[in-house]
């Protein structure tokens, strides 16, 4: 079988295609590749909480052994934040996740994280399917028993729980969180954040409750996505408990999910313009910030108000990673619920998301809603919408060779004044308001992403956008 080895790795169903034949080629490949690209003979391997997550890691890491690599492995799950954090810890070569995210809980996956720290770029999966396919199905893949490993130390245990949160440290400010005691229910759906954020938090000085806070692979029934629809039980704790906060992760820890005092879901749109106010007015930066071509453009209004740049880029955070890596900027985020800011890796991390909220909580010692008011009196409101449009593989193909010279002078009766083909077809429109309509990489979706001032023109816009191109 064909392995596509994307950015967010590869991805598929446990005992189909999922399986420890599988994932020993990739651990060959990924061995293979590293040979020529890298002197550090180290790499880490992380692993969420899914069925035989731990299980593939060690087939893994024999592999690796037996190349000659010197292996970090854990005894019990890490996030994929912390395991990429835990490449420049280690000065590794790079590491493998072993997680499917948010996916449903039938599926695993595994990802290669390079040196930097980051997402990896087009160019490294690209060599890295080679490798898989040159591999071949059928190939005998040479491991070392584990037990042999530690002989030859060849193996170490990686338990970067109290490292990282020594290092998150420096990355948020303690001392308004001492001072506020915040309430707050934190909720890691089960996944492999489980006791980041509460201790975190707790030694801040807050007073935290844990839901899901145990290894269930099948995830209470649901996916461990932070959405609205998924932390229904989380609202509902926040209100009993009259908590200031929820905070969630996803089954990897690397997206956020965001509650209110008053049971209200803030999407990640919303948070990274908080977040964002939050560091240029209390922490006072300035630099330049990543958005995809998806993201609100709350973040253009910001930064607009204090002179600074908004680097544009196609969605995937391998892209916000690259800005963060070589334009310093101050945030990088994403409308799926990634982000990083500046001084930490240029990986998204739900974990340093979720503090930050907490931070700008208890710095401003009101509610979330109550401060996005602020903000919305200053420099208005924008109100954002992601629309999924089934379609057969044949309109999803006419579509997009009618994006590329679909150039309206209006739309909804309002001028289109910007066109950009960055990702898909964005069109930008006179009243600030703006569409975008790209092709999901792996389903028979396209996604149509909508920002308007008012709420109700979201339908109208994309009512205009599916009668148009006959959707």
């Amino acid at each position: 079988m064909t392995i596509k080895f994307g950015t967010d790795g590869w991805r598929a169903i446990i005992a189909e295609d999922f399986t420890f034949t599988n994932v020993r080629r990739v651990a060959l490949a990924i061995a293979n590749y590293l040979q020529d690209k890298s002197k550090a003979r180290k790499i880490v391997i992380g692993f969420d909480n899914r069925f035989l997550a731990p299980e593939f890691a060690t087939a893994a890491a024999e592999v690796l052994i037996a190349a000659g690599f010197t292996v970090y492995l854990p005894s019990r799950a890490v996030p994929t934040p912390v395991t990429a954090w835990s490449i420049k810890k280690q000065q590794a070569a790079g590491a493998l996740m072993f997680t499917a995210s948010h996916n449903p809980p039938v599926y695993c996956g595994v990802k290669f994280i390079p040196e930097y720290a980051g997402p990896a770029l087009p160019v490294v999966t690209e060599a890295i399917e080679k490798e898989i396919a040159a591999v071949g199905a059928g190939e005998e893949v040479p491991r070392l028993d584990l037990g042999k490993g530690r002989q030859q130390e060849l193996l170490r245990e990686l338990e970067p729980q109290e490292d990282y949160l020594a290092y998150l440290q420096g990355l948020i400010e303690i001392e308004p969180l001492n001072k506020a005691r915040l309430k707050v229910v934190v909720d890691p759906l089960y996944g492999a954040g489980i006791g980041y954020l509460e201790k975190f938090l707790q030694r801040a000085g807050c007073q935290v409750e844990s839901i899901h806070n145990y290894r269930d692979p099948l995830f209470g029934g649901y996916m461990p996505d932070p959405g609205a629809r998924g932390l229904a039980e989380l609202t509902q704790r926040v209100k009993e408990t009259g908590a200031d906060l929820g905070l969630a992760l996803d089954g990897d820890a690397d997206r956020f999910g965001i509650v209110d005092s008053d049971g209200t879901y803030y999407n990640a749109n919303e948070i990274l313009y908080l977040i964002l106010a939050h560091l240029l007015q209390h922490r006072r930066y300035r630099g330049p910030v990543a958005r995809t071509v998806a993201t609100t453009h709350n973040l253009d209004r910001l930064t607009g108000a204090y002179n600074l740049e908004v680097i544009e880029t196609p969605v995937g955070f391998k892209y916000i990673g690259q800005a963060l890596l070589e334009k310093d900027c101050i945030l990088g985020g994403e409308e799926s619920g990634g982000m990083s800011i500046r001084g930490h890796i240029p990986e998204k991390d739900g974990i340093l998301a979720a503090a930050l909220v907490a931070e700008l909580r208890a710095v401003q010692g009101r509610s979330l809603g109550a401060i996005m008011n602020d903000l919305q009196e200053r420099y208005g409101r924008l109100f954002s919408r992601r629309f999924d449009i089934e379609v057969t593989p044949e309109v999803k193909e006419r579509v997009l060779n009618e994006l590329s010279h679909w150039a309206p002078s209006s739309l909804a009766g309002v001028p289109v004044k910007e066109r950009l083909l960055l990702d898909g077809l964005k069109l930008v429109l006179a009243d600030g308001s703006w569409v975008l309509l790209r092709p999901s990489g792996t389903e028979p979706l396209l996604r149509l992403y909508t920002e308007a001032a008012e709420a109700e023109r979201l339908e109208i816009l994309r009512a205009e956008v599916v009668a148009t191109l006959k959707l």
